[in-house]
This record gives structure tokens, C-alpha cells and sequence, in this order.
């Protein structure tokens, strides 16, 4: 499955992996990137969405000299600390306490299942397919909502 990736994306999972070594706490690629490990197409992946404790995210921050970006009260995404690292092929978005905002309250997203994924020799950590289908259907916008569908033939 992995031979399918676009190098950009093959890249900068790599080296998501390689900064991760240090990790102390689970961690999870979410999203877009998750479900091209998982063998999803055609899936567009724009980023590279890394979930992870509040200590190892500010860690990886400090370690890759990024700047926290404030958080947005008004947005539908949220989390307790967020940086972009610009460095890889594609942007990898470090969130730790992430929330979606939904229509029952803001919904706190920690994976309960975390399944390894081998690249290129490196150990890469995704939620499961069933999972990530729950994450879509909260995200709700209209590219999660077609995102589920491709994650559901792929489960059924």
C-alpha cells in the first residue's frame, strides 16, 4: 500500500517518524494521511495532521525552533497547542488537545485505536479505518463526508 503514496507525502511521513522517536506518549497521524496508510484513494492529502500529547507536542515545537499559534476560539477545530512545521514536502500540522466544534459542544478527538504502519523502515502510528470514519462524520464538512464514504468501501 505504501508503494502508492506520492513521494511529497512519503516524505514528509518520514520524517514525522524520525522527529517522533522521542515521543514519550502515543501519537497519531490523523485525517487525509491516515487514510492514504490505510490504502484510501483517490484521497487528496494537503498536510500532514500529527495528533499528540500536550508535553511531547511542545517538545517537538521546541526541538524544530516553530512558533505556537494562538488558538482561534471561533474556528471549528481547535486545540490546546498547534504548530505548523513548513520544513517537510508537505506542511505537518503538530496538534495536542485537539477538539472539533460540533452541534452538541466542542468534542475532544483521542483516538482509541492506534494501529502501526511501516514506511520505509519507520514506525508510523494511525487510528483505525472504523475511526477515522467517526472523525469525518464529526468533522462534517462536505470533503470529510466524501472521505468516509472511500474509508467505508475500503472497510466494507
Amino acid at each position: 500500500m505504501d508503494a502508492a503514496l506520492p513521494d511529497p507525502l512519503r516524505e514528509s511521513l518520514a520524517l514525522v517518524a524520525d522527529a517522533m522517536r522521542a515521543a514519550r506518549d502515543p501519537w497519531w497521524i490523523i485525517a487525509s494521511a491516515a487514510m492514504a496508510l490505510h490504502g484510501a484513494h483517490p484521497i487528496h492529502v494537503a498536510d500532514v495532521d500529527l495528533l499528540t500529547s500536550e508535553r511531547d507536542a511542545a517538545r517537538l515545537i521546541a526541538a524544530l525552533d516553530l512558533q505556537p499559534v494562538p488558538p482561534d476560539g471561533s474556528a471549528q477545530f481547535r486545540s490546546a497547542l498547534f504548530a505548523r512545521w513548513l520544513t517537510p514536502a508537505l506542511p505537518v500540522e503538530i496538534m495536542a488537545g485537539f477538539q472539533v466544534h460540533t452541534p452538541d459542544g466542542w468534542h475532544s478527538i483521542i483516538p482509541a485505536t492506534r494501529h502501526a504502519v511501516q514506511l520505509d523502515r519507520r514506525m508510523l502510528f494511525v487510528p483505525a479505518a472504523d475511526e477515522l470514519i467517526t472523525h469525518c462524520k464529526l468533522f462534517a464538512r462536505p470533503k470529510d463526508e466524501q472521505r468516509a464514504t472511500i474509508l467505508q468501501r475500503l472497510t466494507s
